[in-house]
């Protein structure tokens, strides 16, 4: 199957919810390149930038599943 790279930014405003994220990308391992986190404690947030190598379809369900956490919003932008 043919695949996509993609970028992923999350911001995550609910900590309850990050416990739940993190368990969601290590399902998604294999198909991570790299992965940076940012605590932005003046906002009390955290800014979190995921690349991926994988089908578009994986990469939207990985979206849609991270978008469905509370407090958590993801945006994915995809290469040519």
């Amino acid at each position: 199957m043919e695949t996509r790279v993609a970028v992923m930014s999350i911001i995550v405003e609910d900590t309850s919810s990050i416990e739940s994220l993190n368990a969601i990308l290590h399902e998604y391992r294999d198909y991570i390149i790299g992965r940076m986190g940012l605590p932005y404690k003046p906002k009390h947030i955290n800014l979190i930038s995921i690349a991926l190598d994988a089908p578009q379809d994986v990469i939207s369900a990985l979206s849609g599943r991270i978008g469905n956490l509370e407090g958590v919003s993801v945006k994915a932008a995809f290469s040519k």
